[in-house]
Order: C-alpha cells, then structure tokens, then sequence
C-alpha cells in the first residue's frame, strides 16, 4: 500500500505545523502536484542538481526539503539557466518539491532540538531565543449521553484535548437532563419524531489548543452517537504553548571555548568550526541556531549564554562580540543537514504507524550540498 503524497504531508504538518513559519518564508508545496501516490520520498537539506539526479536514481516522486528551491518571485522560468533546468528537469520526471524551513526549525523536536541534542543542551528548562508563536486555549463544551461518555473522552484526548502542562486527559463532568424534538426527516439517536424526549446526559468540559480545534472536533462529533452535536468553544485567558526560533540551555558539565567547539566539531562531524573569544572562557550555558544566526548573537547574551552555537557569522558581528564579551562557535548554515536523517527517521515511523501496510519508504539525501570546502 502506498501513501497519497497530501497525506504524507499531513503526517509532517503535525511535527512542523504551517502556521509555525516565520511571516514571509517560503514554504509548502513549490514544484509538482501532492495528489499522487509515493513510492519513495526523498528528505534533503537543499534541492541542488545533483540531489535531483539522486531522486531520479532512487524513484523518488517526491522530494521534501528544508531550503527553497524558489525563494524570491520568479518573473519567468527561463530553461536557459540553471534553476530553470532545476525546475524543467523536476517537472519532465514528475517529481514534486515540498519545502518546511523555519516552521521546521521552530517546532517542538524539530531542527534547533536535534541540534540541542547532539551538541549536550539539556532538555531540562531549555528554551529558545525568540518566540515566533503561541498557540491559544479554547474550552469545549460537550453535551454527551452518559453511556457514550468514556468513547467521546477518548476521542477528544486521542486527538490531543485535554493536554495541561504535563498532565493529560484533563475535563469536567456534570450530570444533567437534555431535551429535544426530532423533527420530520431526522434518524434520532433516542426518542421519537415529533415528541419532547428527555436524555440523562453529561456535560462534559475540557480544554484544547485552538491550532487543533478542527482535528478535535472532528474527531469527537465522530466518535458522538447523536444525528446532531450540542457543543460550544469559548475563548480562553491561560496562555498557550509558545515556539520559537533557536534553543538555550545548560551543559552537563561545564568546559571551555576550545574544549566545547572540538565537541561541535565531532558531534556535528565537522572538519573544522570558526569561534570568537579565548578558547580558555568558561562555557555552562549554550544557545544553538540552525541557518543564519548573526542578528541572534545578542539575544544569547542577554539570555545568559556563555556561547552561541549557529552559522553566517559575518566580520562586524564577531567583531562586536568580541568586544561585547561574548563567545561564538560559527559552525556554518550547513550544520542544519542535521534534518536530513532526522525527519526522514521520523516521517518513516510515523508512516508505518500510521498503517503497518505502507509500502512507502522515506530516504535520506546522501549528497552533500555545502557549497564551503577547507582546504
């Protein structure tokens, strides 16, 4: 059984939501068509030539990569130059391209997490440097007949209501009558056409996140025995869960520069890393940025790290950092390849859990596309 491209996509939205991208990135489907079935998709950092060649080689219908392939508005697709026989070769082998950047970078396990991972961050009280979105609360109110209480409840936690902090499966119930009169043309769950029916009901209250409000409540009017749902959403005030760009947060143990930066260099299996500062500083606390992090070195400082962990770190920027105090550790853009494997990891456990028939496989990029060598 192979899966239809959309819902490959979907299984994807729900790592790196959308709405999660910075205003203004490019991202979503840019080349081909989702409504097609994947025999293979290919995850990748850059959509280069040679990757292209590479999904040819493998099969690979689709390719879902974390750089876009078309950044800036194109006035024409001139097959002349080079992204323009990027776009024809895409589209002459049918191979669409699905782009998730900074919605990627910014979600819950995503980009800046592995990173945080690999190079020591605790997960404990990690943070990120700039938030880019917070989800509201809602509260949903539900008007349930008892004996289908426990299917509905189910239902809504299975689709991710009633999350609070760390505790799960949070609601309110109350006992209560409900009435109603079926009208001609209705198939009433209880009760009769045309006559006042009295129902022992459950009111039943939970909170949910306003970014998984339709998947809530699709799923609970699903899982509802009536012909029609009696339900409500009300705003709420308690703050969301908030996501943001790039992460922070303390090392195990405490090292220095030097020491740490060769930690980057093999963690991130790198042949060689720029830093700014005296390799003897002491470093406890450490932001990391996937990508371009020089308009963040700031932030880190005022957050409290000891050093930054990102790329594109121009002249005046380590020049003012240093003279700021502040360490760096510029292990360049590249080091996002880090998605590569990762989401590839995840997209192929999510698939088969999804259904343990899918015949799709997920494949990591084995082609390296920094443009940097050291020589």
């Amino acid at each position: 059984m192979l899966i239809n491209g959309q819902t490959l996509i979907q299984h994807l939205d729900r790592l790196a939501p959308k709405k999660m991208a910075v205003e203004h990135d490019r991202i979503g489907l840019q080349v081909g068509t989702l409504n097609k079935s994947i025999t293979t998709a290919l995850v990748t950092l850059d959509v280069t030539d040679a990757v292209v060649e590479e999904a040819i080689a493998k099969g690979a219908e689709l390719i879902i990569a974390h750089h876009a392939i078309i950044f800036r508005p194109l006035p024409k697709i001139d097959t002349a130059t080079a992204s323009g026989k990027l776009i024809e070769k895409l589209i002459k082998h049918d191979i669409a391209v699905y782009i998730a950047h900074t919605n990627l970078d910014v979600a819950t396990g995503g980009v800046n997490d592995w990173l945080a991972d690999r190079l020591g961050i605790q997960e404990a009280n990690r943070s990120f440097l700039e938030e880019v979105y917070t989800d509201r609360w809602l509260k949903l109110v539900v008007y349930v007949p008892k004996p289908h209480l426990e299917a509905v409840q189910q239902a809504i936690w299975q689709a991710g209501g009633g999350q609070l902090g760390n505790y799960s499966e949070c609601s309110f119930t109350v006992d209560g009558t409900g009435t109603f009169k079926a009208g001609e043309g209705a198939t009433p769950f209880s009760g009769s056409i045309d006559q006042l029916h009295h129902a022992e009901e459950v009111k039943l209250e939970t909170v949910i996140a306003a970014s998984l409000q339709s998947k809530i409540v699709q799923a609970m009017i699903k899982a509802h025995p009536y012909e029609e749902v009696a339900y409500d959403l009300f705003p709420n005030e308690i703050k969301g869960t908030s996501y943001g760009l790039g992460r922070m947060g303390r090392l195990a143990e405490s090292t220095t520069l030097g020491e740490y930066a060769e930690e980057v260099k093999k963690a991130l299996q790198l042949s060689a890393v720029r830093i700014v500062g005296n390799v003897q500083t002491k470093v406890a606390k450490v932001a990391v940025l996937g990508g371009s992090g020089a308009k963040y070195v700031n932030k880190a400082k005022f957050a409290g790290a000891d050093t930054i962990v990102t790329g594109d770190i121009d002249f005046h920027t380590a020049q003012d950092a240093l003279a700021d105090g502040m360490t760096i550790i510029d292990a360049g853009h590249h080091i996002e390849q880090i998605m590569i494997t990762e989401l590839a990891n995840w997209l192929s456990h999510q698939i088969t859990t999804y259904n343990n028939k899918v015949t799709t496989t997920i494949v990591a990029s084995t082609i390296n596309t920094d443009p940097f060598q050291f020589i």
